[in-house]
């Protein structure tokens, strides 16, 4: 039986996610199910309603949505939070009258305790019961310790304080709950991007259509303003398009017939024809959101190292609780109920809350927020690495250069000759298979030239030189310096201009006849216009060691690398040779990163510590390929991956602190005796509030 997967709203912490994945399991129907904390969903593999599910979570009032359903009304929503909440509202009430009855008949009255005691039994009712099932099995929770701490109050008269408690620790997981549906929503929100139907034609028919009904090959009508709703492929029409949602570039990409589209994306200009070529749930923004929450469920090592230590944390917390409450007054001749009150206070500021939630809160932020902004991170594992980077590998094809031959220089001897030259070069490479044959083509294109009228005849490919045939009954060539070794020695400026133009990093080809020099022209993988600031940026922020690989001769390779400005520049490489270097890289530096295509560089990219692809929109290789994926093709989201990471860190560094800190001041207290119970709550509140809200700050970065 196939899994279905539910939102889930309401968790606020790993431990009701455990505990709620449990009670789904014991449910008579289900096979199976897996609970992820981090993205607030649930999988279900079994014949179950949602009613018999949230039954499962009641405990922490939790809210199932199946999402494949029309959204619920937000006012439903609203009026169904207030319903939920009720206990704690009149609570409140409760304690808001009890407070006033006190200041005018005293905290022992018996109309204040009764009011107190109704607060606390309202409000804290579902705490009680989890809290008493936990104690029961030996699970040392935050309701268990909570539960001790409220009954402990009472039963040494501290009606006020008890019910304080139960209030503050009810507002505290709501915060909690809050900033983590926050956090979620944050990638969710991706979802709504794309529209939910399409005008699409059908039988020479116009209909608007579910994009759950459409199916591929279909043919979608985009009018101007309008968003794609499907993956495609453009077959009528020309546009620009802005691509922001997948690739968080917000200029408008030209885009005509051929040319593949993607949901979620928008038609600023021209009406589009576009043919459906994936369909809802194969779609590249789909994809996008499904890596993203499966990489919000990794644990990242920080979040590994927290939980671990929470496991014995809060037995530990117990066991220092009980010391507090017996030592004292068996060996110091301390009164039981004061220290009774000082372990019970020990209790509630010893909840692990901002402990165990420091760490997902922040992961989740900083992945939702690199999503948004066209950088795919798949998992916080490789957040973290990426903080502590020190050498960075570089494959120029693709990575540092555009990836497509053009050409960059053309020289005439003959100026008045210049367009007709370059229409008999251009007729000649049309022969020719050789890769840079189509930048010779692309450049005729843009000259607004036409070779039509030419023709070509006796073509021959001269292996390892270049080409020749025969134009009207003269034999031309093109190719390596080879085949015009006499000519070029002969005219000292051509030979200059043919070596500096190597020297420059491009391949160099001559035109002419057997007797003479006609043209040279200079082909070359554009650098980007990004690659050198953005490795002055990366110098800046502490990478040392940057290295440039490349298959091309350590010639052009050295040309082109000090254009660029790394450090270090290895050329001649296959990818075995990239594989190799990577290794040794990575014992000279600790953490090493690679970024390329993710295509004949894959074996280098999976050896990295972090791998990097380039392109990720629309080529599953390189989402499959690499740890970290830039969308939009654009190196200059890797200095700002850098800042998100390291940030990241430094939160989670805060969190981990302030938790811990906090809870040795509050041991601290306990010696004076000046820790409360209402202080104990209010501390460990804030301390929550603290995390969440400085892990949210991760959405800002920029």
């Amino acid at each position: 039986m196939p899994s279905k997967e539910y939102r889930v709203e309401g968790l606020s912490c790993p431990d009701c996610s455990a505990k709620f994945e449990k009670n789904v399991k014991e449910l008579p129907e289900v096979t199976d199910a897996k609970v992820s904390f981090s993205v607030g969903k649930i999988s279900v593999v079994g014949d179950v309603s949602i009613e018999e599910i949230e039954k499962a979570g009641a405990f922490e009032k939790l809210r199932i949505i199946d999402e494949s359903v029309v959204k619920t009304n937000n006012e439903d929503i609203k009026r169904n939070k207030i319903i939920e909440n009720w206990p704690l509202i009149v609570s409140l009430i409760l304690i808001i009258s009890a407070f006033i009855y006190q200041s005018f008949y005293g905290e022992t009255a018996p109309v204040t305790i009764g009011l107190y005691v109704t607060a606390i039994l309202i409000g804290g009712f579902s705490l009680f019961k989890e809290g008493i099932t936990d104690l029961l099995k030996l699970n040392f929770s935050m309701q268990a310790l909570m539960t001790i701490a409220i009954i402990g109050a009472s039963i040494i008269g501290q009606w006020s304080e008890g019910s304080i408690v139960v209030i503050l620790f009810a507002v505290s997981e709501a915060l909690e709950k809050f900033s983590m549906d926050k956090a979620r929503q944050s990638i969710r929100s991706l979802m709504d991007i794309a529209p939910k139907e399409a005008l699409v034609i059908r039988d020479g028919v116009e209909e608007l259509i579910h994009v759950n009904e459409i199916k591929v090959n279909d043919i979608m009508i985009i009018k101007p303003g309008q968003k794609i709703a499907m993956d495609g492929v453009i077959v009528t029409g020309r546009s620009s398009v802005n691509q922001a949602a997948i690739t968080g570039e917000s200029v408008p990409i030209e885009k005509k017939v051929d040319d593949e589209v993607f949901a979620g994306t928008l038609n600023e200009e021209g009406l589009l024809e576009v043919k459906v070529t994936k369909l809802v749930t194969d779609s590249t923004i789909a994809k996008i959101i499904h890596l993203v929450e499966e990489a919000q469920d990794e644990r990242a090592p920080a979040q590994a190292f927290v939980d671990k230590f929470a496991k014995y944390y809060t037995p530990a917390i117990m066991l220092i609780a009980l010391l507090v409450v017996v030592i004292p007054p068996l060996f110091f001749n301390g009164d039981w109920n004061t220290w009774l009150y000082q372990g019970l206070s020990l209790l509630v500021v010893g909840c692990p809350c901002s402990l165990v939630i420091s760490t997902p809160v922040s992961i989740v932020s900083a992945i939702s927020n690199a999503a948004k902004n066209g950088v795919l991170i798949k998992g916080g594992i490789y957040l973290e690495e990426v903080g502590g980077l020190q050498a960075i590998a570089f494959d120029k094809t693709g990575t540092l250069t555009e990836g497509e031959p053009a050409v960059t220089d053309y020289i005439s001897v003959n100026t008045s000759k210049e367009s007709d030259n370059f229409m008999k070069i251009a007729a000649l490479e049309s022969y020719s298979q050789h890769p840079l044959a189509s930048a010779i083509l692309k450049e005729l294109s843009h000259k607004k030239l036409s070779i039509d009228h030419i023709n070509i005849d006796n073509f021959t490919s001269i292996t390892g030189k270049g080409v020749q045939a025969d134009i009207d009954g003269v034999t031309y060539l093109i190719g390596s310096s080879k085949l015009f070794n006499t000519e070029l020695n002969q005219s000292e400026s051509l030979k200059a201009q043919y070596e500096l133009l190597q020297k420059e990093g491009k391949t160099a080809m001559i035109f002419g006849t057997s007797t003479e020099i006609l043209a040279i022209i200079a082909v070359a993988d554009k650098l980007r216009e990004t690659s050198q600031s953005v490795i002055t940026q990366l110098h800046q922020a502490g990478i040392k060691h940057t290295i440039m690989l490349t298959g091309d001769n350590q010639h052009t390779a050295q040309a082109i690398g000090q254009e660029v400005g790394v450090t270090d520049i290895k050329g001649d490489l296959m990818p075995q040779d990239k594989l190799d270097y990577i290794k040794s890289l990575k014992n000279d530096y600790l953490k090493v990163a690679m970024i390329g295509d993710g295509v004949n560089d894959a074996p280098a990219l999976a050896a990295a510590s972090v791998g990097i692809s380039m392109g990720g929109t629309g080529t599953d290789t390189a989402l499959e390929t690499a740890d970290i994926a830039l969308m939009g093709d654009d190196l200059e989201k890797l200095p700002f991956l850098i800042r998100l990471s390291r940030k990241t860190l430094s939160i989670i560094k805060q969190n981990i602190t302030l938790s811990l800190v906090l809870k040795l001041l509050a041991l601290l207290l306990i010696i004076p005796g000046w820790l409360t119970l209402w202080l104990a709550i209010v501390a460990d509140m804030g301390a929550t509030i603290f995390v969440t809200l400085n892990g949210l700050r991760l959405m800002k970065i920029k």
